[in-house]
């Protein structure tokens, strides 16, 4: 490939399928997006077709194809598994989708797809290990290495959330039930939903996550001490992962990423757990916000 051809990325989530085209230089040519087939894996397959069609049209060029799903594919078998759409679990994706394009296409984890995209061309860029810490309605993460996905034997690289919450104090064990079937998981405290979950186990009033940064902004004492909790918890899990991988740069995505107290303060918090007590990682925004993972499977053909 050349850096003048044109990328299409996919973003495969649970309700709707968002495609991308961008040249060489990163630059969108043009966006499409439809409702997700749910529990339609050939309506799936045909769906991502589609957009893919509708898009070369358009630019009237033939593209790479990268696609971003919520699971992984495993290596050795070629088959997706811990994908919360369901109906793609134990297909072959990857397989399948070249077969009706025509052409190799390359399949990820779409947290990995957001450290692809941010270590192109995004708050990342020239970074050789990047981590992308997703802090949504769950706890992801996403591992490139010199601009390439980094998933792992077990298809599991940068999953960090399904660990257990570091240095936890008494009123935080056993800690709440995951989906997974352990307790205490980092996702069920950093999550925006572990975040309103803790807030409402201690004060009984049920918020959502905005609600709660909205009355912390206004110095609710309540959503205060929440937030306080919060970032001590986020500084634990995130010291634990720089002890062990140390990268470059942590980027962030999600929607507790908009909260821009955190940049100001985690850096503080990290010094009481990091192993030495020092520590200079960089703690960065996603440039591209909510069109990193489309835009990540674009780059999953990266320039040569």
């Amino acid at each position: 490939m050349t850096g003048s051809e044109m990328r299409i990325g996919v973003d495969v989530g649970g309700t709707k399928i968002e495609a991308l085209a961008i040249s060489g230089d990163g630059t969108e040519l043009a966006r499409y997006r439809v409702a997700t087939p749910r529990d339609d894996y050939p309506g799936t397959l045909h769906a991502i077709a589609g957009l893919v069609d509708r898009l070369e049209k358009e630019t009237g060029a033939t593209g790479s194809v990268g696609a971003g799903i919520p699971g992984t594919i495993i290596e050795r078998t070629g088959l997706v598994k811990n994908a919360n759409s369901v109906w793609l679990n134990g297909m072959p994706l990857a397989k399948d989708l070249s077969a009706l394009l025509g052409r190799e296409v390359r399949v990820a984890n779409d947290a990995n797809c957001l450290a692809v995209s941010e270590a192109t061309d995004g708050a990342a860029a020239g970074l050789g290990v990047v981590f992308g810490v997703i802090l949504g309605t769950g706890c992801g993460g996403g591992l490139a290495i010199n601009g390439h996905v980094h998933a792992g034997m077990n298809g599991l690289g940068g999953e960090w959330g399904h660990n257990p919450l570091p240095w936890a104090q008494g009123d935080e064990l056993p800690g709440p039930e995951c989906y997974c079937g352990k307790r205490g998981c980092l996702e069920m405290w950093v999550s925006g939903t572990g975040f309103a979950r803790d807030y409402a186990e201690v004060t009984g009033v049920r918020l959502t996550a905005r609600e709660i940064m909205a009355a912390a902004d206004v110095g609710e004492v309540s959503a205060v001490a929440a937030l306080d909790r919060y970032e001590d918890r986020l500084a634990r899990g995130l010291a634990g992962l720089i002890n062990i991988l140390d990268p470059d740069v942590l980027v962030f995505g999600g929607g507790m990423s908009q909260v821009k107290r955190l940049y100001e303060d985690l850096p503080g918090r990290l010094e009481k757990y990091v192993f030495g007590r020092e520590v200079e990682t960089p703690l960065r925004a996603a440039k591209f916000g909510d069109s990193s993972g489309v835009r990540g499977a674009a780059w999953l053909w990266p320039l040569r």
